[in-house]
């Protein structure tokens, strides 16, 4: 992409261009309307006159500027980052802009979804065309003031001048501007004249959320709210058969006991009724009893006073079931071909040499910080939803079909999610508590507990991955890899993901067994495990062709010429100037005595990424040090949210491949709480070091990139510390048994 770029830009396809692209931007803006540096900023911004733009900016006479950010947050920075690029090329002071979060609008936004990674990739260039647009039609209408060419005008910093040097600002030409034609060609920015992107800009939350002002779905209240606590059956492939709501009623603050289920089964049977179109959709046909309350505490309590009984609908599975289901899969000849490069059984016959390892993950849960919840108020004339879900339009849109209602009818409002992880892409708490409003005709908030979010959510697969390699003259010459996972498999993208046209002969299969334990995205889906698995082994192929690691990687790269195959997903050129900046960050090969280092790179979510775990032994169990990180994303909106979320990442990564760990018996998880499910404590975090190449090419994801090659290269620095080989998640427990016994 070109550093400064003419666009066309018609006023038909203004708004919706602009949608499309950003997955949907609303911005509100104020700005100075004169160049004195003596001006203050206002106390109370939310007292300013703004005045409507169009349907993404309101300029006040004074000129600051608010932006609302479509696009929920998640804690991925977008609120931050998304603004910042509008704020760039409309020309304001970022000191002048407060920011705030939109509703959901199908109207003027599309893709109002966190996940994937993709919503500044998806804005880049609609963002910048809505700031472009809007600063030149402010132009254009100070120069009508001026009876001057629109030419003769520029504008920085929110203050348009002029060649006689006159100066108007932002706020003193809105309404004018605001009735314009939209201008067919805008030009956009030079990287270099950025003022805004590339530089550090704190989270527009930090102050709310470090002084605890309401943020999240959980602080949510409006007068005369209820609350609501769900009774859902104990384990997988049970249903409601009888209950007993005596205890509960007689207890202070129950308002009432009722059970939900009639519309989700209704909406379930429907005719209509097109999974792939609400693939967000996680409901069960069981009854479900309701306590309804008038706080958190007394639904809480009100749960617990319950007496149901359940029965088995369909059979209770155990992890035993799933692991030999896997197995079976990968024993079997029944798997879907992703992708078929030459001839591997030639390969494999004509090897030196064939390595094959089988690696395991377990099913996880996402464990947010802030347990499933939301607001429900149907009336008759509408429905309103609030609180913390990735995606709101899908949510909306089964709310609507659920209670059978116009869609005009249902209005959504986010609020940040205190944690999502893929999890509130799930709208199953949303639908509940839109039944339940719908019977009680109160506004009413649906609550969950920890026990309640990890005994009967939506878990990352058990998967397990079957991977061999050829070799003949000490060069990787054929790899077939073999996929077995509960419910689905790895999406459409990733059998083109390296190696993929890196070996000559190269095979991806899949197949899946079903289960009744929902499913759904985990951080940096199907890649958060396969990237360890390909990674580790990928360090056993480099020992048998007697080669660094690294050197392994960087001579099969040279094998792909980008764009030679339009299949191949990664850039080979990109992944090695990754790699090679995350060798000499991380003085590759030269550490001190008792330190290990283990390596791997990867790509996924449009990103490439290359990291250098370093290890120390304590106890004969690893111990995490430093984490050197190097990332291609593009241009770096915000160096301080990016490195943010790819320590978070890599801290995310090496958690959950050491530690986590989660089974079921009978249909039931064996962990509802943190005080068996181990997660990586503060003292076990390592210090992370990122650094980003630059380029000026459009920006990629980063929420989930820095989580896959985590694991991968803990497990190499941990085989270069010890020897041992770890083929499965969680580390800790092969290393406890190899360890005779330690404990963490």
């Amino acid at each position: 992409m070109k550093n400064q770029n003419k666009l066309t830009f018609s006023r038909r396809n203004f708004l919706r261009t602009s949608a499309l692209a950003s997955g949907g931007l609303l911005i509100g803006f104020n700005f100075l309307t004169s160049c004195e540096d003596a001006v203050a900023p206002p106390v109370d911004i939310s007292k300013l006159n703004f005045k409507d733009f169009n349907a993404f900016i309101k300029i006040a006479e004074n000129g600051y500027v608010t932006i609302f950010s479509p696009n929920p947050e998640i804690g991925q920075g977008v609120k931050t980052a998304m603004p910042m690029i509008i704020a760039e090329e409309l020309d304001v002071p970022w000191d002048h802009v407060s920011v705030a979060q939109g509703a959901l609008d199908t109207t003027n936004f599309t893709r109002q979804v966190a996940g994937g990674s993709q919503s500044i990739r998806f804005g880049w260039d609609a963002l910048r065309q809505t700031g472009a647009t809007a600063k030149q039609m402010l132009i254009n209408a100070a120069a009508i003031k001026w009876n001057v060419d629109a030419s003769t005008c520029s504008a920085s910093q929110g203050i348009i001048k002029n060649t006689n040097g006159d100066t108007l600002g932002y706020g003193d030409v809105v309404n004018e501007a605001a009735h314009l034609e939209v201008p067919e060609d805008v030009t956009l920015k030079d990287t270099k004249d950025y003022k805004i992107i590339g530089k550090n800009a704190i989270n527009v939350d930090a102050e709310k959320i470090i002084t605890g002002k309401p943020l999240f779905g959980l602080d949510y209240k409006v007068e005369g709210m209820l609350y609501a606590s769900v009774l859902r059956p104990p384990a997988f492939g049970q249903v409601l058969e009888s209950y007993d709501a005596t205890d509960a009623k007689s207890l202070p603050g129950v308002i009432d006991v009722i059970t939900i289920g009639e519309k989700a089964r209704n909406y379930l049977n429907k005719g209509d009724f097109n999974p792939s179109a609400h693939w967000s959709v996680r409901l069960s046909k069981t009854d479900k009893v309701v306590v309804i309350g008038k706080t958190t505490w007394d639904v809480i309590k009100g749960k617990k006073a319950l007496k149901a009984t359940w029965k088995n609908d369909s059979s209770t599975e155990s992890t035993k079931t799933h692991d030999d289901e896997l197995v079976k899969i990968l024993d079997g000849k029944n798997l879907d071909i992703r992708r078929e490069d030459g001839n591997i059984k030639k390969a494999f016959a004509e090897a030196d040499k064939v390595i094959e390892r089988t690696y395991e993950s377990p099913f996880l849960p996402h464990n947010c910080m802030e347990p499933m919840n939301f607001f429900a108020d149907v009336t008759d004339e509408k429905v309103h939803l609030v609180g913390p879900v990735q995606t709101p339009e899908a949510a909306a849109n089964v709310v609507a079909s659920l209670l059978n209602r116009n869609l005009e009818d249902v209005h959504v409002d986010m609020t940040r999610m205190g944690g999502g992880f893929g999890r509130r892409l799930y709208g199953d708490f949303v639908y509940e508590v839109a039944e339940i409003a719908a019977i009680i005709k109160q506004p009413i908030k649906l609550i969950s507990t920890r026990e309640d979010d990890m005994s009967l959510g939506v878990y990352r697969p058990a998967i397990k991955y079957r991977i061999a390699a050829s070799i003949k003259d000490k060069k990787v010459t054929g790899y077939h890899l073999k996929e077995a996972a509960v419910n689905s498999n790895m999406y459409g993208l990733i059998p083109h993901f390296f190696p993929a046209g890196a070996i000559k002969n190269y095979k991806v299969e899949s197949g899946n067994y079903q289960s009744n334990i929902t499913t759904g995205a985990w951080r940096a889906p199907y890649t958060n495990f396969l990237a360890f698995a390909e990674q580790s082994f990928f360090d056993e192929l480099a020992e048998a062709c007697e080669k660094d690691p690294v050197q392994l990687r960087l001579d099969l790269l040279k094998n792909v010429t980008d764009g030679e195959d339009p299949n191949i997903e990664y850039s080979a050129k990109r992944m090695t100037d990754a790699i090679k900046l995350a060798v000499e960050k991380s003085n590759w090969g030269n550490t001190k005595e008792g330190v290990h280092q283990g390596f791997s790179a990867y790509y996924s979510h449009n990103t490439h990424v290359a990291e250098v775990v370093d290890i120390t032994l304590k106890n004969g169990l690893p111990m995490v040090e430093k984490v050197t990180v190097a990332v291609d994303c593009g241009i770096v909106v915000n160096p301080t949210g990016a490195k943010n979320q790819i320590e978070g990442g890599v801290i995310d990564g090496i958690g959950h491949a050491m530690y986590g760990d989660f089974s079921f018996e009978n249909g039931k998880p064996k962990d509802v709480n943190f005080n068996t499910y181990r997660l990586i404590r503060m003292k076990e975090t390592p210090i992370v070091h990122t650094y980003f190449v630059e380029n000026n090419l459009s920006p990629t994801g980063l929420g989930e990139p820095g989580l896959p090659p985590a694991g991968g290269a803990l497990a190499n620095a941990i085989k270069a510390a010890t020897g041992q080989i770890l083929t499965k998640q969680p580390f800790v427990n092969s290393l406890i048994k190899h360890d005779n016994g330690l404990k963490v």
